[in-house]
Formats: structure tokens, C-alpha cells, sequence
């Protein structure tokens, strides 16, 4: 079989490229460039592809360096920037994986094989002849809440041969075949942007607007922040007040206040409803026709921690009835549908209250 292969320079996406390549399958390998939006230059990016270079060598297999600068920074920066500026919580990462890696990536060059494969933990699953997302065998390490708005075209055409591992072990295979990247750190960065300094990249785009801080029950200030594109709902590290902890738990943006409450205890940060909008489900709507709540597992962030709720609905509104306290529920945010075994992933909708 023809793959493509997505690598970043990374262990994981170095592991696929074993793993397939011992299959016997016919690689090619690319790496997706993205330039940075300062004079400084990429130096993460020569890094990566230089690792990605040498892993090429080592399977003797080709490695195509393509630049989808333009696209990325039409579409899933200008997303991320403007959800920041309306006072609400973007993810970047998602909207980098349908519209850039399986999106731009796939009409161009991924079309030409019979399928493309990344180094994602996640699995897929095929149930009454439809095929779905589906969670990888490592929860700590599952990625199918970066991966909840890619198409079902996309999904047909994507594989993920390290999703059946935990990341211990795709550690000890790059360990024991001698890869040059088995102890490289895992980049924690926004999508395809390496190690930047999220604030930093926020404040050279949006700049810095001194507001207030207030405590939401008394109404005393508590200190001063640089503008509200800079917190979210149910932050807590980086507020810079003492007698903590504080989390964010309301943004007034007309006037530029961020309202914290206090203790670790606080009702204020939690909630048991998430109302969302455009709801996407990759492989179709698992419950047409049905209009009485039905059970789920969902995720409102990155975290191992499925939660158990009823998803309801009334026309293109969705809500989610949790059945326990859900920290931090931010606008903006998606919100990620499993099964009650949270296993199959269905698709995700966007939080608006």
C-alpha cells in the first residue's frame, strides 16, 4: 500500500514510520513547514527538519518539505486570534488538523496515495460497515479531542499505526531500533508553532490593555491584568495574585474586567450544563431520529478524564447535562462526544455558555 506519512520530528510520528515500514508498506514521507510570524526565523522548524532528514535516511525512504505558510495563517491563526479577541477560548490544534494536515495537505498532496498516516494517538473502529474515530489504548496520551472536527472523507483516508500503544513503549521501540529522536522531548506547543510562548505570540498580535481584577463575590480589586485575550475561564497559574488560589470564572470584555473567586473549593468555577452549537459529527449522527436524552462520555479539554452526561437537543441547540461538576466550561471551547464507553469518538460541538 502507497502512504503518505506526516512526521514532525517527533518519536511518535518516527515510531509510524517504523512500524509501517516493517509492514513492508510503500512510504513517503512529508513535513508540513509553517513559518513564524517574526524576524527571528524558524530555528524549530530546521531543528525538526533535521531530525526528520535523518529518519528518512535511516529507512532510506523519500522526505518532501512542503509549506502550507499562507493557508495556516489564514485559517487557523486568524481563528485563533479573532476567538480570542471576542472574549472566548480557541483550540487552535483542531482546527489546525481539518483544515491544514487533513484538509489543504490532503487536496494537494495526500490524494495521491492510498492513505495518510500520523503519529496522533487515536484508533479507529469500524461498527455496522461505517468507520469511526476511536480512542487510543494510552488515555493519559489520547488525541481524538484534537482530531473531533475532521471529516468522515478525511477519516477514510487517515490511518494511526501507534494508536494500539502506550507511549512508554513507542519510547522503548525508538530506544531499541536506535532512533536519533527516542529521548527528544514532546514538543507542548500550538499546533505546528513549536515552543512559542503563547502570551508572548497573544501580546505581539493583540497587544496589552490594562484592566482589573475583582473578586466576583465583593467586588474588591485585587490587582491588574494586561488585557482579557490573555485568561480564560477557569484559569488558574499566571494571574499574579497572592492569598490564592484564584480562578477566572467570568470576562466582562466591553470593559476589560476579569473576575476571579477564590479557593480550591470554589462553586464558581464548575458548572453541569454545556450548551453547544454547530455540532460536527464525523460519521454521521449515531442518534437520528432520537429525541429523548441519550447517555455520552465527553471532554470539555485535553485531560484523560471522560465525564459521564445525557446529550439532549432542540433544533441546532445541543446540551450537555453532566453528571458531575465540569471545571472551567468556557465559550469557545469544543466540547468532544464519545459513547458510553468511551471509546468511539463521534464529534464535537462548540461551547457557547
Amino acid at each position: 500500500m502507497k502512504i503518505a506519512v506526516l512526521i514532525s520530528g517527533g518519536v511518535d510520528s518516527a515510531v509510524t514510520v517504523h512500524r509501517l515500514k516493517e509492514l513492508g508498506e510503500d512510504l513517503q514521507l512529508f513535513y508540513i513547514r509553517i513559518g513564524m510570524d517574526t524576524d527571528e526565523g524558524d530555528c524549530a522548524a530546521e531543528e525538526d527538519i533535521e531530525m526528520c532528514q535523518l529518519i528518512a535516511r535511516k529507512y532510506g525512504l523519500p522526505l518532501e518539505v512542503v509549506s502550507l505558510h499562507e493557508e495556516y495563517w489564514e485559517n487557523v491563526m486568524e481563528y485563533a486570534l479573532r476567538t480570542v479577541k471576542e472574549g472566548r477560548t480557541p483550540n487552535p490544534d483542531m482546527m489546525c488538523n481539518r483544515m491544514i494536515k487533513f484538509g489543504y495537505f490532503e487536496q494537494r498532496w495526500g490524494h495521491e496515495f492510498d492513505m495518510t498516516a500520523t503519529g496522533h494517538y487515536a484508533t479507529t473502529d469500524v461498527v455496522d460497515g461505517v468507520k469511526y474515530l476511536a480512542t487510543a489504548v494510552d488515555p493519559v496520551k489520547d488525541q481524538t479531542d484534537f482530531l473531533a472536527q475532521i471529516t468522515y472523507e478525511q477519516l477514510q483516508h487517515l490511518m494511526f499505526p501507534i494508536g494500539d500503544l502506550p507511549k512508554e513503549e513507542v519510547r522503548r521501540i525508538a530506544a531499541e531500533v536506535r532512533m536519533p529522536n527516542a529521548y527528544r522531548k514532546d514538543s507542548q506547543g500550538i499546533c505546528f508553532l513549536g515552543q512559542i510562548n503563547y502570551n508572548d505570540f497573544i501580546r505581539r498580535h493583540l497587544g496589552v490593555k490594562k484592566g482589573p481584577i475583582i473578586e466576583i463575590e465583593t467586588g474588591r480589586k485585587l490587582g491588574e491584568h494586561n488585557g482579557f485575550w490573555f485568561h480564560t475561564i477557569g484559569q488558574r497559574r499566571g494571574l499574579g495574585l497572592s492569598g490564592g488560589p484564584w480562578y477566572v470564572v467570568r470576562k466582562n470584555v466591553h470593559d476589560n474586567v476579569i473576575y476571579v473567586s477564590g479557593g480550591y473549593d470554589t462553586t464558581r468555577q464548575y458548572g453541569r450544563e454545556l450548551h453547544l452549537t454547530e455540532m460536527h459529527f464525523i460519521s454521521g449522527n449515531p442518534w437520528e431520529g432520537v429525541n429523548e436524552p441519550v447517555k455520552i462520555m465527553f471532554k470539555n479539554r485535553h485531560t484523560p478524564v471522560f465525564m459521564k452526561g445525557r446529550l439532549s437537543h432542540d433544533g441546532d441547540e445541543w446540551l450537555i447535562e453532566s453528571e458531575q461538576d465540569v471545571q472551567g466550561i468556557a465559550p469557545g471551547q469544543f466540547a468532544v462526544i464519545y459513547d458510553e464507553k468511551a471509546h468511539l469518538c463521534y464529534g464535537s460541538g462548540v461551547i457557547t455558555k
